[in-house]
This record gives structure tokens, sequence and C-alpha cells, in this order.
């Protein structure tokens, strides 16, 4: 069935939809870190990247590692360990073409987040990788990120979703395995076989 859909194509339209922020929103950004936004970093163990490559084309990454693994260099500087992946470097490779990303920071079990927009460079200076080393290794290369903007994001996407409520999680068991999935999407794999290697990196390459 088709639907004759009307799309909003410009600034004013926007505006007519929403309005404008109250003072409190349109006045919190800051542009460099303070307390409680360093305060949050260390508390986090999880956030999402997102980058831009030079096509245009957006991708959106999840890191994550024990509490307090971006470092904080200074208040307007951030480093994030790049630890063993897929090597696909989606991330890394926008990057390279374009330097602008945004990183959405969670703390489980709070409904608040913190966002913070700015420019990253990778770097794959010895000296600072071996500042973020874990268990003796390590990472390959390191996110520089010169903070632009931060700014605290309010609870209503985490209190809609219900993120961190126990009865919100899904027993793993009832949706298939990630080889299973893949065999499934690209055909003339094996799925037991491709879950045995995701396994056994995860095991081997965690750091």
């Amino acid at each position: 069935m088709k639907i004759d859909v009307k799309y909003v194509s410009s600034l004013d339209d926007l505006n007519a939809i929403y309005g404008d922020p109250m003072d409190l929103v349109k006045n919190k950004t800051l542009p460099k870190l303070e307390k409680h936004c360093r305060a949050f970093i260390a508390l986090s163990p999880f956030l999402t990247l997102a980058t831009s490559g030079a096509d245009g084309m957006t991708d959106v990454s999840p890191r994550g590692d024990a509490p307090g693994f971006v470092a904080v260099w200074d208040d307007n500087t951030l480093v994030i360990p790049d630890r063993p992946g897929n090597k696909r470097v989606d991330s890394m490779t926008n990057i390279v073409e374009n330097p602008n990303v945004g990183l959405l920071f969670f703390v489980p079990g709070m409904n608040e987040t913190l966002r913070i927009n700015g420019k990253a460079r990778i770097t794959d200076d010895p000296a600072l990788l071996a500042r973020l080393a874990v268990r003796g290794r390590a990472p390959a290369a390191g996110i520089v990120v010169q903070i632009e903007e931060a700014f605290l994001h309010c609870a209503k996407a985490c209190i809609r979703s219900k993120l961190w409520h126990p009865d919100s999680q899904i027993e793993r068991k009832s949706f298939p395995t990630l080889g299973k999935m893949i065999a499934d999407q690209l055909g003339g794999l094996d799925a037991d076989a491709a879950d045995e290697m995701i396994e056994q990196d995860s095991r081997e390459n965690l750091y």
C-alpha cells in the first residue's frame, strides 16, 4: 500500500512543529568538560561513537571497557583506546577523511547521558598507548577527541525504553547467535563454525 508522506524540508517548518526549547536546555551546552562531565566519564563503561566519511555516509560504533576507560587529558581533550575489534576500521577510516565526531556516554543504572561533539584524530604514539594498556596490552591506536561541545542529556529516552530495568532484558537464547544470523544472511557458512570462531576471538583477543 502506497502512503503519501509529507516531509519537513525547512527550519521554519521544523520550528513550527517543536517551538523553542526552554532556556535551561538552550544554555546547557559547555565548550569544555567540568567536574560533572569528568565524573560521568569516569563512571562510564560504554559509549557510542558517531562518525561520517568523505562521502557523507554516517556510522555509529559501540565502544566499551571498564568504567573510566576513556582517558581525560584535560578539560578539552579525551582519548578513547581502540581495543581489538573486527578490523573493519569503519570509524577510523571516517575520522581520517572527516574529523567531526559525536560521542554518547552511558552509565548503567543512570537514565541521563552525556553528549560530546568535537573533532578527532588517530594516534599510534607508543608512549601514549602504553598508558592505556590493559592486561599488559596496549591498544593498536587511540582516538584523540578535541571537545567543542559537552552537555548532559535528559533521562526521557532511557525512562521510556526502561533500558536498565531487569524486566526489559530478553532471554538471550530466545534470539539466534551471531554466527547463526551471519550464516543466514550471507549463505554458504556453517553457523556452528562461525560461532566457534567468534567465541574464540572474544576469549583470545579481548585486549
